[in-house]
C-alpha cells in the first residue's frame, strides 16, 4: 500500500487552509516545510506546538520535515548550519516525522563538482553522525546545482557516507531539469537506495514543472518499476505549478488539486493501491 503526502505550503501559507485542502483530497500526511510564510526550522517553540496541535486535530501526520538543510553554498558557515540541523532533529521529534529532507550544498556553476567532493562528503558525514541516536532517516534530494544533482553523484554520496540513516529522495523533475532521463538513466543506478518519492514532473524543452505524467519525468515507467520492486513508502506531492525557486514552490489550492488528480489518475490507470 502506497501512502500519499504533500508539501501543503504549496496550497497556502495558512496552516488551517493547508489542513483543510489535504483533508478534502483524502491525504493523511504532510511533508511539513512552512506555515505562515515561515520555514519549519524558523518556527519558535510556541509555533511548533501550534503546528503539532493543528495537524493532530486535523487527523494529519508528518511524513517528513521538508528542511532546507544543505541548501547553502559549499563555502558557507557549516558550524552554524550544524546548529540549524539540531533544530531539524528537534522538529522531527516533536512532529513524529520519520524523515528529514536535506541537500548536498550549492556549488559555484563554473567549478568542477569533483573539486568540492571531499568537503561535501565531510559535511554529509557530519550530518549523518549528528543524526545517530535519533529515530530519523535523512533523505538526500537531487536538487539542481548542488553536488548531488546527477545520478552518479547521488550514488557517490550515499555509498561514500555509508550510513543507514542517509537514503535518497527521488525528484524526477529535478533530474529532467538537469538533462537526465529519470527512469532510463537514474532509476537502475539508484533504486537500491531509494526511500521516498516526490511527485513533480517537468517538460524537458522548457524545464517548466507540469502535472505528473504530462512531462518527461518518466513517471509511469517509474511507478510500474517501483510496484514490481515491492516499494512500500511515501509519495509526496510537490507540484510547483505556479512558482518554483531555490527554497520552495507554490501551486495554490486549485492547482494542488489538479496535481493530486493527475497523480492519482496514474495510480488508478496502473491499478495501484494507495491511501
Amino acid at each position: 500500500m502506497w501512502t500519499l503526502s504533500g508539501f501543503a505550503d504549496e496550497i497556502s501559507p495558512d496552516l488551517d487552509e493547508q489542513c483543510r485542502v489535504l483533508r478534502e483530497l483524502g491525504i493523511g500526511y504532510v511533508e511539513f516545510r512552512s506555515a505562515w510564510d515561515t520555514n519549519v526550522l524558523d518556527l519558535d517553540d510556541g509555533q511548533l506546538e501550534l503546528v503539532a496541535k493543528t495537524l493532530g486535530d486535523s487527523g494529519l501526520r508528518t511524513s517528513s520535515v521538508g528542511s532546507p538543510i544543505g541548501k547553502i553554498d559549499i563555502t558557507g558557515d557549516f558550524d552554524e548550519h550544524l546548529r540549524r540541523f539540531d533544530r531539524a532533529l528537534r522538529v522531527a521529534e516533536r512532529l513524529e516525522a520519520p524523515y528529514i529532507r536535506l541537500f548536498s550544498f550549492f556549488l559555484p556553476e563554473e567549478d568542477d563538482p569533483a573539486a568540492h567532493r571531499t568537503e561535501v562528503l565531510r559535511r554529509m558525514s557530519a550530518l549523518a553522525e549528528r543524526a545517530r541516536g535519533h529515530e530519523v532517516v535523512l533523505l538526500h534530494e537531487n536538487e539542481k546545482r548542488i553536488y548531488g544533482d546527477t545520478p552518479e553523484r547521488c550514488l557517490d554520496l550515499v555509498e561514500s557516507v555509508g550510513s543507514e540513516q542517509l537514503r535518497l529522495a527521488w525528484d524526477a523533475a529535478n533530474f529532467v531539469q538537469c538533462g537526465v532521463r529519470p527512469f532510463t538513466e537514474a532509476y537502475p543506478m539508484l533504486r537500491p537506495h531509494l526511500e521516498y518519492i516526490q511527485i513533480k514532473d517537468a517538460d524537458r524543452s522548457s524545464s517548466e514543472p507540469v502535472p505528473a505524467g504530462e512531462g518527461d519525468g518518466e513517471i509511469r515507467e517509474t511507478l510500474r518499476a517501483l510496484h514490481e520492486d515491492g516499494f512500500d513508502g511515501f509519495f509526496s506531492l510537490e507540484p510547483h505549478l505556479v512558482a518554483a525557486g531555490p527554497m520552495g514552490g507554490f501551486s495554490g489550492a486549485e492547482l494542488f488539486g489538479t496535481a493530486h488528480r493527475a497523480f492519482t489518475g496514474l495510480l488508478d490507470e496502473a491499478r495501484l493501491e494507495y491511501k
